[in-house]
């Protein structure tokens, strides 16, 4: 019996240790370089408003590093509408300013630092202060390339 139940509690710890891992390694932002944010301003093309993270698409008014249009991710349905966010905040046809943080690949995709909505308002990854995960915000006075 003692046998039965050490064997049954090494696994689960085992499944335990391994879920968090598997976990972390889905929330993973190291492809993003967090160290050099990027504005973009453009038109939205589409909004994916999806588990485990959304998504706009932004076609940009000037291109940046080349491309004219660029994938934004953003953390989880669930942690927007905590910090702020509503499945309509970002519509199609909206014209937007994103901070964000550039896959370190070059590729025009990137990872919401914070965006400023056609009325004014400001939302960030997950709050409203331009906080995601992980990831601080620069200083609103902060220069930006």
């Amino acid at each position: 019996m003692r046998l039965i139940v050490g064997r049954s509690l090494f696994v689960l710890l085992a499944a335990a240790v391994t879920g968090a891992v598997s976990a972390r390694a889905h929330h993973s932002f190291s492809m993003f370089d967090t160290a050099t944010p990027v504005t973009l301003t453009g038109v939205v093309s589409s909004v994916e408003w999806t588990n485990p993270h959304v998504y706009i698409e932004l076609d940009l008014t000037e291109p940046v590093k080349g491309a004219r249009h660029w994938s934004i991710e953003l953390g989880s349905p669930s942690i927007l509408q905590r910090g702020g966010w509503k499945f309509n905040s970002v519509r199609k046809g909206d014209k937007v300013t994103a901070i964000v943080s550039p896959l370190k690949s070059g590729e025009p995709g990137s990872l919401l630092t914070r965006i400023t909505l056609p009325d004014g308002r400001v939302l960030g990854n997950g709050g409203p202060t331009g906080v995601g995960p992980g990831i601080t915000a620069p200083p609103a006075t902060a220069p930006v390339k």
